[in-house]
């Protein structure tokens, strides 16, 4: 009787810590899922807000989940349909390989539609400089000057030096709403234009000639920007076919020697030296990319 009853506490007492375990390790998941939603649509928000897209940041969470779903059933579902040689452990490997690259790409357009923004922004900037400096020598103010490029239908800059005009309109001093600019648009060559602006006011500077000189530098940017990208593009070039080729011969060979393949998708250590693989490629591509990357 009294093992018995050992046995029943020790029974209880075991289930109440796989209980209790099990709640925190469910309460930590839901307060770290929503960390990092209130992270994602907080950094979201801001990347919208950068190319100017009215779009509410909940709804490109929404757009991440849904596309990450759709290409992790898809992926799964290909391989069922035309895999001869189909396991579960291969079609959940690949359903949550192709969820976890779909996961992150509304993001990562709006990322590279901010970069070519600013791309087309630093080349627009070179002929509002000139604009700038011609309306100075026909008398007009800076602020007047500024609202000439306002005013000149050419997207994006036009679009930034509005919302920079009506910032001074409703009552922001010239220097904290050029710098609300270079903090929104995080150009350099912006960042070049505000201080010079704010410190020919201070010191009483030649606007005129401080444009020239400015839109010549800029000139001189971009022409070198220009033949370093030309330099690196055998680097670059190098560092995608590194982070393509290996996924490129999986394929392959999961065509060609299915044998092979197969037994690293069904067992766990196959999975695992596959997982690492994928890591230590895109290490290798995050560094050569790293090194052909080139600021000036």
């Amino acid at each position: 009787m009294d093992s018995h009853l050992v046995s029943i506490l020790a029974s209880l007492c075991s289930g109440l810590s796989i209980f209790f375990f099990t709640m925190v390790i469910v309460d930590f998941f839901v307060y770290a899922s929503k960390s990092y939603k209130e992270k994602f649509i907080e950094e979201a928000a801001v990347e919208l807000d950068d190319v100017l897209i009215q779009i509410p940041p909940a709804k490109i969470l929404d757009l991440s989940l849904a596309l990450s779903f759709l290409s992790g059933f898809l992926a799964f579902a290909f391989l069922a349909l035309f895999s001869e040689e189909f396991s579960w452990a291969k079609g959940l490997f690949f359903a949550l390989a192709f969820a976890l690259v779909a996961f992150p790409m509304p993001r990562l357009y709006l990322r590279y539609k901010k970069k070519m923004r600013l791309i087309k922004f630093n080349e627009q900037l070179e002929d509002a400089l000139t604009s700038m400096s011609s309306a100075l020598k026909s008398g007009f103010s800076i602020n007047q000057a500024l609202d000439v490029v306002a005013q000149e239908n050419r997207r994006p800059i036009s679009l930034e030096f509005r919302q920079l005009v009506q910032e001074i309109r409703l009552g922001v001093k010239l220097e904290d709403a050029l710098q609300n600019m270079v903090k929104r648009l995080q150009s350099d060559d912006m960042e070049l234009v505000a201080t010079a602006i704010i410190t020919a006011r201070q010191t009483g500077g030649e606007l005129t000639v401080i444009f020239e000189r400015l839109a010549g530098v800029i000139r001189e940017r971009t022409r070198i920007q220009g033949r370093i990208r030309a330099i690196t593009s055998m680097g670059r070039l190098q560092a995608n076919l590194v982070g393509v080729m290996p996924f490129i011969l999986m394929v392959v060979l999961s065509y060609m020697a299915q044998d092979i393949m197969s037994t690293f998708f069904n067992s766990m250590i196959g999975i695992i030296a596959i997982s690492v693989v994928c890591v230590l490629v895109l290490t290798g591509f995050l560094i050569i990319r790293k090194i052909v990357t080139i600021d000036i």
